[in-house]
């Protein structure tokens, strides 16, 4: 645990606590072990009830460490200093109880606070959804025995939550009082002090899997009163298999939903959200977003929502505090900061996010007249053509048909964006190209060499002509390896290239992709994000392919990092020529980048064609859909594309 001291709060004395404050930082800041330069410092900040405030900045900023160090979850080798407060109504209810005063609730110090108090005010108090899902969650462990082991560690909460709801319940009935939603009738007490019965957890945990929407009807819809109990059958059945489910059976959305409920077991008054929706496609995105905008409307939570992703901040944010090199350095309502940026910083983050540009002047929720596509440009033979694919997968006596008839072409110089949500076949088709997906059946054509069937000596040529770019490149880069070394692989596993030519050859490529020829003997542990991704770009040139596969490079990118990695691969195609596939559920950075695009759902090409028309005037209910979903950095707008959003659901019969 941290060494955590209540230091000087010599930048907080002018800014007194907000009276309706559910948590409140003042002074506060974080220093690590034989580092000069404070990883946080002078933090003040108030969340209040019902509203959400963003927490903003890149990478390294001190966004997250703030909040680690504020529940005290920081390695020993950090101080924490400062204040951190949070409110306990539960000891204001237990003093009225008891015949004090039961107006004010007491403040409980986390900063030099002992491991039982953080212990009682984690998950009680504040709840914490982390970045990654599948880290947060144990493997080992299903759904509902990691949401009931959080229950069953505040019995007390749990009880008193019941109990408000059903006092809440019998005043409102009167004609006063407020209920949170959600609370069906629940089994007895065990009688036993101190511990809840396997009933009262079960069914706690299958209360906040269907709060969350992890159950059929739960997450929208309505149903006729002939077909209601049916409806209700096959929700039960959801619900019942992912809380019987282990992590790894789960799509990214459901994990990611269950770590809200497990944030939100005990019901606590604030919730900080780490990067909530990082890697998530924007349908899933949306989805979450929604949930934490009723969490924080519908039943009065604090958010602390700390993301790098201004168009996220302007889809569910109230207010704005923006982070750099460990300080605030500005701070308003959600509207102040995008309509007048004050700090240069801010404007720098709300001009790296990419834009839907093609959205400016189209509406893609009205639905246009079929259009044909236009022609292939050119004559010359594509670099990529690919007919009639199929790929199966086979697990026992279940079959997966991951991807189904899919066609589409490249054309030597050209980007094409291969669009989708999680799941959607994108990268198994990125990985047919190269042979490292088997195919059962179509063709697949790459630089004129039929991949399906082919023999592995016979795709050398095809690896030797494609680069691929993965999505991270912390795991794609071997730990092991120097930067010089892993650019230089693809010169040794296909040969060619002498000693001294493969060190020229690594040093041009460095030059490239605008990074020092010193790099070369980093490991990539020394560099930061974008840094390694622009070693992996150099890695995929190094053989002058005449095909890039981009699969997701910018996901795990910060927004301005993300901008650098685009502008860098545009100029590289534009100097090298090379085609290029490029994967993402972003739409906004295909838009950025991508001459045609390809639209996948559940393994079947539903639309494609020029980008612009794609995005701006789609012809499929699916594309219009994901198009609604991108959250744009504007709040006024966003807040009118939401609505919008709905309603397209309601038509499709599938209501928010």
């Amino acid at each position: 645990m941290s060494r955590q001291t209540q230091g000087a709060r010599a930048q907080s004395t002018d800014v007194p606590v907000a009276d309706d404050a559910a948590l409140s930082l003042r002074g506060f800041g974080v220093t690590f072990a034989g580092s000069d330069t404070p990883a946080s410092t002078g933090i003040d900040l108030d969340l209040r009830p019902g509203r959400v405030q963003a927490l903003v900045g890149e990478s390294g900023s001190g966004k997250s460490v703030t909040a680690l160090g504020a529940l005290g979850l920081l390695p020993p080798t950090a101080t924490v200093t400062g204040s951190a407060r949070v409110i306990d109504p539960d000891a204001a209810r237990q003093a009225g109880r008891d015949g004090g005063e039961s107006g004010t609730a007491d403040a409980v110090e986390l900063v030099g606070a002992s491991r039982p108090v953080l212990d009682d005010v984690r998950g009680r108090l504040v709840g914490t959804i982390f970045q990654e899902p599948t880290t947060a969650l144990d493997p080992l462990e299903t759904i509902a025995f990691q949401i009931g082991e959080a229950v069953r560690a505040h019995p007390d909460a749990f009880r008193r939550a019941h109990a408000s709801a059903g006092s809440d319940a019998g005043s409102q009935a009167g004609g006063g009082g407020r209920r949170r939603p959600g609370r069906p009738g629940l089994p007895g007490r065990s009688g036993r002090s101190g511990r809840l019965s396997r009933a009262e957890v079960d069914a706690r945990v299958r209360e906040l899997l269907a709060r969350v929407g992890l159950g059929g009807r739960s997450t929208g819809g309505k149903d006729s009163a002939d077909d209601a109990d049916g409806a209700d059958r096959a929700d039960g059945e959801v619900l019942e298999r992912i809380a019987r489910s282990y992590p790894h059976q789960l799509s990214g959305g459901q994990l990611q939903r269950a770590c809200i409920a497990l944030a939100m077991a005990c019901d606590p008054p604030v919730l900080i959200a780490d990067e909530p929706t990082t890697a998530l496609d924007v349908t899933v995105q949306a989805g979450i977003l929604d949930l934490l905008r009723s969490l924080t409307r519908d039943e009065g939570v604090a958010v602390l929502l700390i993301t790098h992703d201004m168009a996220v901040v302007a889809d569910v944010a109230d207010d704005v505090a923006v982070m750099r090199h460990g300080r605030i350095v500005e701070r308003a309502a959600v509207r102040e900061i995008f309509q007048r940026p004050r700090h240069e910083y801010t404007r720098e983050l709300l001009a790296a996010v990419p834009r839907l540009d093609s959205l400016r002047q189209e509406d893609p929720f009205a639905a246009v007249a079929r259009e044909s596509e236009a022609p292939a440009k050119g004559a010359a033979e594509p670099v990529v053509a690919v007919e009639g694919l199929n790929v199966v997968y086979r697990n026992g006596r279940r079959t997966v048909h991951a991807v189904h008839d899919a066609s589409l072409t490249i054309a030597p110089g050209e980007v094409l964006g291969l669009v989708g949500e999680s799941g959607s076949g994108k990268s198994t088709i990125a990985g047919t190209l190269t042979g490292l997906v088997p195919i059962a059946s179509g063709s697949v054509r790459v630089d004129g060499v039929e991949v399906a069937g082919a023999r592995r000596r016979d795709l050398l040529p095809v690896r030797r002509s494609t680069g691929v770019v993965y999505q991270n490149p912390a795991s794609s880069l071997n730990p092991r390896r120097t930067v010089g070394a892993s650019i230089a692989e693809p010169m040794l596993i296909h040969g060619g290239f002498d000693s001294p030519a493969r060190r020229a050859r690594v040093r041009e490529l460095l030059e490239a992709v605008r990074l020092p020829a010193a790099m070369a003997e980093r490991y990539p542990h020394e560099m930061s994000g974008g840094q390694r991704q622009r070693v992996a770009i150099a890695r995929a040139l190094a053989l002058d392919p005449r095909l890039v596969i981009a699969d997701e490079p910018t996901s795990a990118l910060d927004v301005s990092v993300q901008a650098v990695v685009l502008d860098l691969l545009r100029a590289l195609q534009a100097e090298l020529g090379f085609a290029c596939l490029f994967v993402s559920h972003d739409l906004a950075v295909v838009d950025s980048i991508a001459a045609r695009t390809v639209v996948l759902s559940a393994g079947r090409v539903v639309e494609s064609g020029p980008t612009e028309q794609v995005l701006a005037r789609p012809r499929e209910d699916y594309t219009r859909r994901l198009v609604m979903a991108v959250p744009v950095p504007d709040p006024a707008v966003q807040a009118a594309r939401r609505e919008r959003r709905r309603a397209l659901k309601a038509v499709e019969g599938v209501h928010a």
